[in-house]
């Protein structure tokens, strides 16, 4: 066994404290505008701030996988980072702590995906990376569950600075069990190149996967963790506890899908296509809830459910991507691709600001929220037929 039972466990914690602390503001935005003043606007630029930091940490992070492995890579940026941004959120008196809070934490949490995914592609065979991707992304967003109701219910229960400053403290000690526990693997041989992102960028099967890349996670990432708290207040009149449920729901729904994707990869012949068909899927929600963005609360739910199970295409566009890179590309590959899909995230997060910002000040708030969506379904279809020009996995075409 490549790696050891604990060192395994230690960095799917790690991964669901990156999915926790990408989404838990949506529950958080009433308490922090009542008591840091912090608007939807603030909020957005402060989730905006952790994709950006953690995409901007994607290449460092490749070269210090290469170089130094997974296990001080992660462990030091979420001791570092992700306990020191805790704390200075727990600390925040004022929007502009939050958004550096964000930014330490996006830098703290940027190598806990990659870290196990470089593990999985040096130590694995091709055929099963799909499989264990999405496993990873599966009981990771476990996170994305706790950042729901169950956050409410520890906030309700201690307040919302205990809170963080509880979480200040699992977080260095996940960090610590990762170095204690994770065991990196062997070196490459002189033999082989050293890795470079030109390399990378000659690699010409991947570079209509990109544009998906950079927009399909986008789409769940900003409602699921943004846009659907102040939407469910604003239209459906929705109070903390039914914000709760229902981005609780959305959030079962992504973790379901990121344990389906393996199956339907199976099913449809490969990673390409089940891509096409998740995102299709998506495409088809989204227009439903630009044409109704008023439909009763139970509906609209059922309409976040759908998109958060079919918006969980990331690890089939990785294993698709993964499947064109060299060993020596492994690290470096793996986190450019990262840095597309999680830069893409922070770009559209600080685009929707302005938007919803004229749409609100233009229309009432059902009309407004049909444009904010608009916004996010135009890239998506615009990645999903560039899509349709990248060749099928070089290897094992069911990945999982």
């Amino acid at each position: 066994m490549p790696i050891v039972t604990a060192g395994l466990v230690s960095l799917v914690l790690a991964y669901m404290l990156s999915q926790f602390y990408r989404a838990f503001l949506a529950v958080l935005a009433p308490v922090l505008q009542d008591q840091v003043g912090a608007t939807p606007g603030d909020l957005a630029l402060s989730s905006g701030l952790w994709f950006i930091a953690f995409a901007l940490m994607q290449m460092p992070v490749g070269a210090s996988l290469d170089r130094v492995g997974p296990r001080r890579t992660v462990a030091w940026l979420l001791a570092v980072g992700g306990c020191g941004g805790a704390i200075l959120f727990a600390m925040a008196g004022a929007p502009w702590h939050l958004h550096l809070a964000m930014t330490l934490l996006g830098i703290g949490c940027s190598p806990a995906l990659m870290g196990p995914y470089y593990i999985f592609a040096r130590e694995y065979p091709p055929a099963a990376f799909g499989m264990l991707a999405g496993m990873l992304v599966g009981f990771g967003s476990l996170g994305n569950i706790l950042g729901a109701a169950p956050l409410v219910w520890v906030i309700e229960a201690l307040g919302w600075r205990q809170t963080l400053w509880g979480l200040a403290a699992v977080t260095l000690m996940v960090a610590a069990l990762v170095l204690a526990c994770v065991r990196d693997p062997a070196r490459l041989g002189s033999d082989h190149p050293q890795g470079s992102i030109g390399q990378i960028l000659r690699l010409r099967a991947i570079w209509f996967i990109l544009p998906l890349f950079a927009v399909n996670y986008a789409v769940t990432a900003a409602i699921r963790g943004l846009w659907a708290a102040p939407w469910l207040e604003q239209v459906h009149g929705a109070d903390a506890t039914q914000i709760g449920r229902v981005t609780l729901a959305m959030g079962l729904a992504m973790v379901a899908g990121s344990f389906a994707v393996g199956p339907a990869a199976r099913l449809a012949g490969g990673p390409r296509r089940a891509t096409m068909i998740f995102s299709a899927v998506m495409i088809a929600v989204m227009a439903v809830m630009i044409a109704q963005p008023a439909l009763p609360l139970p509906i609209i739910t059922a309409l976040l459910v759908v998109l958060g199970f079919f918006g969980s295409a990331y690890p089939l566009l990785m294993a698709h991507g993964r499947s064109f890179l060299p060993p020596h590309l492994v690290g470096r590959g793996m986190t450019f691709l990262n840095m597309v899909s999680i830069g893409g995230v922070g770009i559209m997060q600080f685009a929707s600001r302005p938007v919803y910002r004229a749409a609100e000040a233009a229309y009432p708030p059902a009309q407004a929220f049909a444009m904010l969506w608009l916004f996010f379904l135009i890239p998506l279809v615009a990645g999903f037929l560039l899509y349709f020009l990248t060749p099928e996995a070089q290897t094992d075409k069911a990945p999982a």
